[in-house]
């Protein structure tokens, strides 16, 4: 009954907070002009307009890959599509808000700022020694594609960011819960005995090549932060863990090669680092404050738990209907249907969106989307011109 009482803590104090910030990451979508990120970051200054642009935007590790390499498709600098890389995951709205719900307002602003650092360093870093570009082939930018408008717009991106990320929410959530209840205090204390520099060294052994959403992380942070783990070393862990994972060093070694990734994971290891021992020095007190002191009992904390508890449930049943989809799909129960490729899907989010406009479609029968590969599989009256219409309409490239 304890750790069941630890997650609805961890969920009443997550909640309101990632609810209004995936609302805020929705309104910024709706308002920025399409393609308003990719035609600023060409150019005299693209290093610091791809960090501030970056920095607010709410992608994890699964959004930034495509996006970031999709800047480069589209005539990014090297050097600018790296200090977009770096910055954006680390942080968000919604990171934000959760990590001042959890950490408090120094430590949230402490790793906006840090993340700016980083990219900026990295960015700067690329362009002045990262050697000649990887040549990618043109094309259209994966996750780019959605510009509805106005409030459906708005509320379809919100859903879309919760949508991508509930599964590591829900681990965060769960881990946040198992900390704080079962983890000894002494184990946290004898990592720490040996002083900080060696704790951050073992986190980033840990988070480099783990993925770790920046928001989802957060509570598995505050947690730790409640064991006695120094907050420096929890602010590598959220700078590391979110920028880095096996799957992003790979894409970064493919599409800018073996230099721009040394410059890369070198940032984020020294940068993390530094700047944890830095928070150390000046801020560690109101991260120790601040934990676990929210208000467990207030109306709209209840009311957000329980709607993002719907919400997730919603999610869950959603992805396994695609995976029994994608079962039914591999053993040829669709053998007359017609499959189409589609570019553009970056997350389960994308592959949900697309599977509602199929089934709302006059004259199918029966559709399966998946992500790897990606592709639509359409039955019912519909040709291959038509299903391709569809799928452009919904925001995403299709190739019959």
């Amino acid at each position: 009954m304890n750790f069941v009482n630890a997650v609805w803590m961890v969920l009443l104090e997550l909640a309101p907070w990632l609810l209004v910030g995936a609302t805020i990451a929705g309104l910024l979508h709706v308002l920025l002009p399409p393609n308003f990120v990719r035609k600023h970051l060409q150019g005299k200054g693209s290093v610091l307009k791809a960090v501030l642009l970056g920095v607010p935007l709410p992608l994890c590790s699964c959004g930034v890959i495509p996006a970031g390499l999709g800047l480069k498709k589209d005539g990014a600098s090297d050097a600018a599509s790296m200090g977009f890389l770096i910055s954006t995951p680390q942080t968000g709205v919604d990171s934000v808000l959760v990590s001042a719900a959890f950490l408090g307002w120094p430590f949230a602003l402490f790793k906006v700022g840090s993340a700016f650092i980083t990219g900026f360093i990295g960015g700067a870093l690329t362009d002045r020694f990262g050697g000649e570009a990887v040549q990618l082939d043109k094309g259209s930018a994966a996750g780019d594609a959605h510009e509805h408008r106005g409030l459906s717009g708005m509320l379809a991106h919100s859903d879309e960011l919760l949508r991508s990320i509930w599964g590591w929410l829900a681990v965060g959530v769960l881990v946040s819960a198992a900390i704080s209840v079962w983890l000894p205090t002494e184990v946290i204390a004898g990592l720490t005995q040996w002083g900080g520099l060696v704790t951050m060294g073992a986190v980033l052994l840990i988070s480099l090549p783990m993925y770790v959403c920046a928001t989802a992380s957060v509570p598995i942070a505050a947690a730790l932060v409640g064991g006695g783990l120094p907050a420096g070393a929890a602010l590598v862990f959220l700078m590391a863990g979110p920028a880095t994972n096996v799957a992003t060093i790979g894409a970064v070694h493919r599409g800018f090669g073996s230099r721009v990734l040394a410059i890369y994971l070198s940032t984020i290891v020294v940068g993390s680092v530094t700047l944890g021992m830095a928070f150390d020095a000046v801020l560690p007190t109101t991260v120790i404050d601040m934990v676990h002191h929210g208000q467990h009992d207030a109306w709209w904390a209840v009311l957000s738990a329980g709607f993002l508890l719907v919400l997730m449930g919603r999610y869950a049943a959603q992805d396994l209907r695609n995976r029994w989809s994608a079962k039914q799909l591999a053993k040829g129960a669709m053998a007359d249907a017609i499959t189409i490729d589609v570019q553009g899907m970056t997350c389960g989010g994308c592959v949900s969106r697309l599977q509602g406009v199929l089934d709302q479609a006059a004259g199918v029968e029966k559709a399966i989307v998946t992500l790897e590969p990606g592709q639509a599989t359409v039955q019912g009256q519909l040709d291959s011109a038509a299903i391709c219409a569809l799928i452009e309409g919904a925001g995403f490239k299709a190739s019959a």
